[in-house]
């Protein structure tokens, strides 16, 4: 197999996970084993994963020219960082993330597993400051769901204590936009279930890492937890992962079109997009990103209900949650239980791959129905 740095990421992704043996199929298949015949180092797929497994593994590390570990989903890939932790190690996490992820860290802490610090991911000399103490620093940029930026260049390069770990969950960025062990990251995190198996099919998460210890650490918290992901899934993964370049690249120049429309719209109050100058890390994007991603969040004139009437009112973007699948999706985010310090009125909209036209003229049609 050619090495990831001999190719563009773009070609990576078609010719990745793919046997060179005359005769097997162009495609890994699924492989539906628990057990296989002793003698050749495979014995329990729980323990030494599948050809499917390894499959993604080799599509997404590759992406980051680093070493990935398959999970049963984004959040068990995410439990396998916070499993190496000892007790009483200090974590720092940012003030907007992913509400998983925030509910994993409030239920260690309230166990005594670790302490909590909270901070705005603006804050750039706070989480260098931070990196000299903590034992993890958790970054997620752009952020869930009000797409703050952070500077990674900077922050995962920072002098850190001795076994600290940052971790960047990269789900919103993909390594297309945004590569954070290049940037000196210990580990990055995508949610394979959203751009890279992008077709709403699949829970799987991936964790990848250029420290071998660091790896075997991971891939052995999977074995013990069975945090192992489904072999449909990983099939599927990589199925989705060969277009993701695509649909990326078509999903995001839309995204850029319709924040620019929403912000001149009279029934939107604010619109977070960090393509936008008006964005508060705009700046930080520019540097840090090589494309601003296909997420935008708006706060609806008229409240909770105003934004809960245009959910409803849309009919080709879907009222559904989740993100990074060709079908465009929003939902009012402060309806979730534990995210109800949101802005009551912000809607999250998941760009896909429709005619930018026809889904601007749905969202338009359905701000109509949004009281001024």
């Amino acid at each position: 197999m050619t090495h990831p740095s001999d190719l563009k990421l773009e070609s990576w992704l078609v010719t990745a996970g793919r046997s060179s043996t005359p005769g097997a199929p162009l495609n890994v298949p699924l492989v539906p084993a628990s057990n296989f015949i002793i003698g050749a180092g495979r014995e329990y797929a729980r323990d030494d994963g599948t050809s499917t497994w390894e499959a993604l593994e080799e599509v997404v590390g590759g992406l980051e020219s680093g070493r990935a570990v398959a999970f049963a989903s984004g959040m068990a890939a995410i439990a396998s960082v916070f499993d190496q932790l000892r007790a009483g190690s200090h974590v720092v996490l940012p003030d907007d993330c992913y509400q998983g992820v925030a509910g994993l860290v409030a239920a260690g802490a309230e166990r005594g597993r670790w302490t909590v610090q909270r901070m705005a991911l603006h804050d750039t000399a706070g989480w260098v400051n931070a990196c000299r103490t903590a034992d993890l620093v958790w970054l997620e940029s752009p952020s869930n769901p009000l797409l703050g930026v952070a500077d990674l260049e900077a922050i995962c390069a920072a002098p850190r204590k001795t076994s600290a770990v940052v971790a960047v969950d990269n789900t919103f960025a993909t390594p297309l936009n945004q590569r954070p062990l290049e940037f000196g990251a210990t580990v990055s995190l995508q949610s394979a279930t959203k751009f890279i198996g992008g077709h709403s099919d699949l829970l799987a998460g991936v964790a990848t890492t250029r420290d071998p210890a660091y790896w075997h650490a991971l891939k052995k918290s999977r074995e013990l937890t069975g945090a192992t992901p489904g072999t449909l899934e990983c099939f599927l993964a990589v199925r989705g992962s060969r277009t993701m370049a695509l649909r990326l690249q078509r999903a995001q120049a839309t995204a850029m079109t319709v924040a620019d429309r929403l912000q001149g719209h009279p029934a939107v109050e604010l619109v977070r997009y960090p393509g936008l100058s008006s964005h508060p890390t705009h700046a930080t994007a520019r540097r840090v990103l090589k494309g601003y991603g296909t997420i935008i969040s708006f706060d609806v004139r008229g409240g909770a209900d105003a934004a809960d009437r245009a959910c409803k009112a849309v009919q080709l973007v879907r009222h559904a949650t989740s993100l990074g699948a060709v079908e465009s999706t929003m939902e009012r985010r402060a309806a979730i239980p534990g995210q109800e310090h949101l802005p009551p009125a912000l809607l999250r909209l998941s760009v896909g791959i429709e005619d930018a036209d026809d889904l601007w003229k749905d969202i338009e049609s359905a701000l109509r129905s949004v009281p001024r």
